[in-house]
């Protein structure tokens, strides 16, 4: 039995991509040749991007070792005055014993219980309070009236 015409078609298809491949390998064996050591460099701008050429060497900025810190800096101690903040009474439901404080810096609403007063107060009083994160949020201490 003889070849049909398309045994003989897959055949040339399969040694045409053979030849192909190979053509492909050569090429890549080619440009990975003789290539300079200049083309192969890169170099690192003053803001850390990748670029061609050399950095500019009069923006070279000398750093001290002893103003490089690693890790978390010392925290400063807390001026207890920065912990008082003022704010108006929003919301106040006396029956329940809660209420709400709007911030006058951050403008934000801070719950507070009665438990907290230190003045009796109502709402859109003026008051200072303190702020103390809880397991729930932000919440007001030491509320106080202002005179």
């Amino acid at each position: 039995m003889g070849e049909t015409w398309s045994k003989k078609e897959r055949e040339r298809k399969k040694q045409q991509n053979k030849k192909e491949k190979e053509e492909r390998k050569q090429e890549r064996k080619d440009s990975s040749k003789g290539g300079k050591l200049d083309d192969m460099l890169a170099y690192i701008d003053e803001n850390g991007n990748l670029s061609a050429t050399p950095p500019d060497v009069r923006k070279k900025v000398n750093i001290k070792l002893e103003d490089i810190e690693i890790g978390v800096p010392k925290q400063k101690p807390i001026n207890p005055e920065d912990l008082i903040r003022k704010g108006i009474i929003t919301h106040f439901n006396e029956p329940k014993g809660y209420g709400f404080i709007k911030d006058q810096e951050t403008q934000e609403s801070v719950f507070f219980h009665v438990n907290s007063l230190r003045d009796q107060v109502k709402q859109n009083s003026r008051v200072t309070f303190e702020v103390e994160m809880g397991p729930k949020g932000a919440s007001a201490m030491d509320v106080k009236l202002i005179s």
